[in-house]
Parts: structure tokens; C-alpha cells; sequence
């Protein structure tokens, strides 16, 4: 008799279906005022200021966790996103985080460089 998957499983495929194929494909914003539509940010606040650190890091918390894989392309940035990595995978869900890691090696080293 085959197990069902468990939640767990189950989010991290969903997760994984809206992966980009290289990080290469992030070429959203890296500075100035950027606002999310509502199916992103449905909850609060939805125009973020990339120079400031606390919003920088809402802006991507929210599309990581949030976003389609055009959502992804589109409003997250290569380098911000390999720079933040050691504390944002801290901030974000450990579905999101792993499915991240696991796709894109560079991200786990750059958190274990910074451990």
C-alpha cells in the first residue's frame, strides 16, 4: 500500500513547480520603490523601498513565499537574492528554504559560508 505524502511534501512540490531553471532568470529590481500586486501582498503592505534593509527583506520574504514562477522572475534580483540568503533562509518557511537549497546549490553554500 503506497503512503500519502505528507503536508510538508505536498507544499514543497507546489513550491518546486514555480521554480525558475537558473538563478540567472531573477533579473527583478535591485534598488528604488517597488509595489507588489495584491495577489502577492494581500496582507498589509504593498509598496517596498529596496534601500531599506527591513522592507528589502519583507518585499522578498513575501514573494518568495507568495510568488508564481513569473512573480519570481520578475520582482526578485539575482544578487540581492544570493546576498540575503543567510538571513532570509532564517526568515522563511524551512518548505520554501529547502526547495530553494536544493535547487540552487549556490544558495546553501553562501548560507554555510556565512554560518
Amino acid at each position: 500500500m503506497a503512503s500519502q505524502p505528507s503536508p510538508s511534501d505536498l507544499r514543497r512540490a507546489k513550491y518546486a513547480r514555480r521554480m525558475p531553471a537558473a538563478l540567472s532568470e531573477l533579473v527583478g529590481p535591485e534598488h528604488g520603490t517597488v509595489r507588489l500586486p495584491l495577489h502577492l501582498a494581500w496582507s498589509g503592505l504593498t509598496t517596498f523601498d529596496l534601500d531599506q534593509p527591513r522592507l528589502r527583506m519583507s518585499y522578498y520574504r513575501i514573494v518568495l513565499a507568495e510568488g508564481q514562477h513569473d512573480d519570481l522572475v520578475r520582482f526578485l534580483n539575482r544578487g540581492l537574492l544570493v546576498s540575503l540568503w543567510p538571513t532570509l533562509r532564517t526568515l522563511i518557511s524551512r518548505d520554501v528554504r529547502e526547495v530553494w537549497e536544493h535547487s540552487f546549490g549556490e544558495l546553501a553554500h553562501s548560507a554555510q559560508a556565512a554560518a
